[in-house]
């Protein structure tokens, strides 16, 4: 899937992916998408309840070799 930046958030333990996934939000412009990479499990909720909270769009996510991918559309 198109991202239009990659955020390798992989060896970070909850809430750093959030954190980091912020400040790279900041960084796009609205309908542009972020990939996210990470290795903690509970991303997976954390980032789908801060996407929907933050106004912005899950598009899909997948899990590959231990590796959570997350594609969101910023808001």
């Amino acid at each position: 899937m198109y991202s239009d930046k990659v955020l390798d958030a992989k060896g970070l333990a909850c809430p750093m992916p959030i954190v980091r996934t912020k400040k790279a939000m900041n960084e796009l412009e609205s309908g542009q998408i972020l990939e996210i990479h990470a290795t903690d499990k509970g991303a997976k909720n954390d980032l789908a309840a801060w996407a929907k909270s933050g106004g912005h769009e899950l598009r899909s996510n997948t899990e590959e070799d231990g590796v959570l991918k997350f594609w969101i559309k910023k808001g």
